[in-house]
């Protein structure tokens, strides 16, 4: 589901941030962050904790520092000052004249640095505790969202009910509609010479094999159980996916066993399309869900 949210805190007098999280829609939970450098520790935090809240979505996740006064570089007065002090003793034991180069001392890694390496362990600190407020911010808005595709779905699993019951309705239809054309090949078959008796079993066997009823009971019976897991709230995202697709695979019987038929039986078929239809949006929307 998707939403947004942001939150700032302050670290230090030097040192504020801004804590962004942005989720789209994902089949599974997919986290991308956007940190600045030598917060790896921060990182795996983050991960961990977003890991135990979330369960699906494409997640961003942006850490903006903002540093007040200067541009957030401070000279490491300590590493910078033992290298010219080592340099001026090396000078004066060797008896080498010349001041050490300050161009190459600040080119040395640790000479120069951030606000946020500096206060690196407070940053982290301050970062995790503003994250659940984040988190709250974000999971409220697309509970919202969730909400509304909550009530899509349960319209679209009621024109499904519905589509089912008008295909009861039809079901006798369906039933002689199958009798009369298997008595009417094998009268073409034998010719006219044909027991009425037999013909009248053979045609119960495969209009029992051809009967929808059972696919009519599963169907009605998932369309019930998506509704409970709705109304049970939670991650049930992937068993109301599962769910679908047992319902597409009784439409498809349902439509296997129909096709061909005319008349009054010509009607399941549009419902059966119907059917079709009403599932495959309920699945895009499905995808959307924890």
């Amino acid at each position: 589901m998707t939403g947004f949210a942001q939150v700032k805190g302050q670290v230090n007098s030097s040192l504020a941030f801004s804590l962004a999280l942005k989720s789209v829609n994902h089949r599974f939970l997919d986290l991308h962050f956007r940190l600045p450098s030598d917060t790896d520790a921060l990182e795996m935090k983050l991960r961990r904790l977003l890991k135990e809240k979330l369960a699906r979505g494409h997640v961003e996740v942006t850490l903006s520092l903002a540093y007040a006064g200067s541009n957030g570089v401070a000279l490491n007065r300590q590493m910078v000052g033992s290298y010219v002090q080592a340099f001026r003793t090396a000078a004066d034991e060797f008896g080498v004249t010349g001041e050490p180069d300050l161009n190459v001392v600040l080119r040395m890694p640790g000479a120069m640095e951030s606000a946020a390496e500096k206060s690196g362990e407070e940053l982290e600190a301050a970062v995790l505790v503003r994250v659940e407020e984040a988190l709250a911010k974000l999971n409220q808005m697309r509970e919202e969202e969730g909400r509304g595709i909550g009530s899509e779905l349960r319209e679209r699993m009621n024109h499904l009910a519905k589509a089912g019951a008008g295909v009861e309705g039809h079901r006798n239809a369906i039933l002689r509609a199958y009798a009369e054309r298997l008595q009417a090949r094998m009268q073409e078959m034998l010719g006219g010479q044909v027991d009425k008796e037999r013909i009248l079993q053979e045609a119960a066997i495969l209009v029992d094999r051809s009967d929808i009823q059972e696919e009519l009971v599963r169907l009605n019976t998932h369309v019930k159980h998506f509704l409970v897991l709705l109304d049970q709230g939670g991650e049930v995202g992937k068993k109301l996916d599962f769910l679908l697709q047992e319902m597409n695979r009784e439409a498809n019987t349902l439509l296997s066993k129909t096709s061909g038929l005319a008349g009054e039986a010509l009607n399941i078929t549009e419902m059966g399309l119907l059917m079709k239809a009403e599932i495959e949006k309920s699945r895009e929307q499905v995808q959307n869900l924890e």
